[in-house]
């Protein structure tokens, strides 16, 4: 029988669908790369947005996934046109990747809404590729599904499993403390990154593709395939056929990205011991399409959940082994079946409930996948932290940090910058101690700028060599989610723009009590007061705003770690209504 259901009017007839002027030219130009007529008859134009680079290795297989996504679009009936958009590959971009996350978002948005374009395909892969392509589509709020490129396998040293970014801190610690020589050093370079796809670690990009998985916007088992696996390539195949059925039907983010659906990443982020950095990105996503997350959200939710993925930095094992186990299906689904999913009714791109999805989903390996009342970490999640040192919050990762190191007091080492650090760490005669708490400054938002992932800083050689692994780390930076340590991060404000962590000085007296969430810097206010009002206003100012260009523009527009670093004037959604003609 025909189907007699009104279809949803495509914003691609807005281009294609006249037979005037501007109709004529639209197609015209189309038609110069061998497109028939009969493509131009109304079916859904699905925009695969790639963020193909040789310069972003994560993300260096784009090209042969965007050809598998083309075959489900065609598949569907769907007219398929991939555009490539900025790539900020976290491995080679100076001075940090984030500094071009809000840019990245800019090209996105204003890709898809400017073209004809009815639902769009993400591709993304390495840390900040997932949540530029996901701010950039909500603010256009149509209809985006994510694929994601996959982790490497399991790197490879001397017979043994590493895993990527954290096999570097490691290697690099043992170096300075002189229990490996240089060569053995270098020898982990191609055993550490041995095939396509992202770290294999639950660093940042495998967090942020859980995210996108747990928010409903990818399909099942997204997050986890391995890049070389060919079941990344159904997976590509069946997004782009399903991004057809969700042009037709209207599935535009705003109904997937809801409260209720960043509450489900929160907790799925306690659970896998996932980065630090998903709190910023979460909410510069949540931002763009009105939705009201906070830090208090954090402790809120993902408190008092089990971390239940052995996976390094954290734990023992890889992103390999974690699918193997049955990937974040598996860990919906035991935290669903233990009241710990909070809304298991929550809409995903392929229609059902998140719950629907995985109701049924195997677990195939407890030692990676642990049952709840075995997990790694009986209280996983984020701890926010609050004090006179961070009035507007800082974040540590419990999971990935020493037990004993998670209330403590100690003397202050304060670096003023990264350079200062680099100086002065190497000074045998620096006075420092394990108590001692390391102090940096000038690297966030504004100070780096960029906010680089420099806060897990390297212990001095002289304490390496008697043995120390650990100590606790203070700064407004950020750090790779593949790095370990008793690390707080994301002081907010930031030193650069007024923050309290500007007035510490060495031998200043820091209190860190994780469980409380408190941080401390033991002096009294009418001194902070004092130190503050002391510091010019030369001082303080950040370098890149006395150059100019695109730095300007984020230093004078950014918003604080709290905020998700977005820039003050991309928040909101600014919808997909097509725009004036060209001509």
């Amino acid at each position: 029988m025909p189907d007699d259901t009104p279809k949803k009017k495509l914003r691609s007839t807005e281009w294609f669908g006249s037979a005037d002027k501007n109709g004529f030219m639209y197609r015209s130009w189309m038609k110069n790369q061998g497109i028939p007529d009969h493509e131009f008859d109304g079916r859904p134009i699905i925009g695969i947005c790639n963020t193909w680079s040789e310069l972003t290795p994560c993300n260096a297989h784009f090209r042969k996934i965007a050809e598998h996504v083309k075959r489900g679009i065609s598949e569907a009936g769907g007219f398929p046109v991939e555009f490539p958009v900025f790539s900020n590959g976290e491995s080679n971009l100076r001075p940090t990747a984030m500094l071009t996350r809000n840019l990245a978002s800019m090209d996105v948005e204003e890709a898809i809404r400017g073209n004809p374009v009815d639902a769009v395909v993400l591709l993304t892969g390495c840390d900040k590729t997932t949540p530029a392509l996901l701010m950039g589509a909500a603010s256009c709020d149509i209809p985006a599904i994510v694929v994601t490129g996959g982790p490497m396998l399991n790197g490879k040293l001397d017979g043994k499993d590493i895993g990527s970014g954290t096999a570097v801190w490691q290697l690099h610690e043992s170096l300075k403390a002189g229990e490996i020589n240089l060569h053995q050093f270098l020898s982990a370079e191609g055993g550490m990154s041995r095939s396509a796809g992202t770290c294999n670690t639950m660093g940042t990009a495998s967090t942020m593709a859980c995210m996108a998985e747990a928010l409903g916007t990818s399909l099942p088992h997204n997050a986890a395939i391995p890049a070389v696996d060919a079941r990344r390539y159904v997976l590509a195949q069946m997004s782009g056929m399903r991004a057809v059925e969700m042009a037709k039907e209207g599935l535009t983010l705003s109904k997937i990205l809801t409260r209720e659906a960043f509450e489900n990443a929160i907790r799925v982020n306690a659970a896998i011991g996932g980065s630090t950095n998903a709190v910023i990105h979460l909410k510069a996503i949540a931002g763009r399409i009105g939705v009201d997350l906070e830090l208090e959200d954090w402790t809120r939710i993902g408190s008092n959940t089990p971390t239940i993925v052995d996976l390094m930095p954290s734990g023992r094992f890889l992103m390999e082994e974690f699918y193997y186990a049955g990937g974040l299906p598996a860990v919906l689904r035991r935290l669903g079946e233990s009241g710990l999913l909070p809304h298991p009714g929550a809409l995903t791109v392929n229609g059902q409930s998140i719950w629907d999805n995985v109701r049924e989903a195997p677990s195939l390996n407890d030692e990676v996948i642990r049952p709840l009342d075995k997990p790694l970490i009986a209280d996983g999640g984020i701890r926010i932290l609050r004090g006179n040192l961070s009035p507007r919050g800082a974040v540590l990762k419990p999971s990935a940090a020493s037990p004993e190191l998670l209330k403590h007091r100690g003397r202050a080492v304060v670096f003023e910058n990264l350079e200062h650090y680099k100086a002065r760490i190497v000074d045998e005669s620096l006075d420092v101690d394990a108590s001692s708490v390391m102090v940096l400054k000038n690297c966030g938002p504004k100070g780096y700028p960029g906010m680089a992932e420099v806060g897990n800083m390297g212990l001095p050689p002289k304490l390496l060599r008697q043995g120390v692994k650990d100590m606790v780390r203070i700064s407004d930076a950020r750090m790779s989610g593949t790095a370990y340590g008793t690390v707080v991060l994301h002081v907010a404000p930031e030193a650069a723009d007024g923050g309290p962590l500007a007035a510490v000085r060495d031998g200043d007296w820091i209190e860190l009590d994780c469980d409380a969430g408190r941080l401390h810097l033991d002096i009294s206010d009418e001194e902070l007061a004092s130190r503050l009002a002391s510091l010019s206003n030369t001082d303080a100012q950040p370098m890149s705003t006395r150059g100019g260009g695109y730095q300007k523009l984020y230093v004078n527009h950014v918003l604080q770690a709290d905020e998700g670093c977005d820039f003050d004037f991309l928040v909101g959604c600014r919808g997909s209504a097509v725009p004036r003609h060209s001509h």
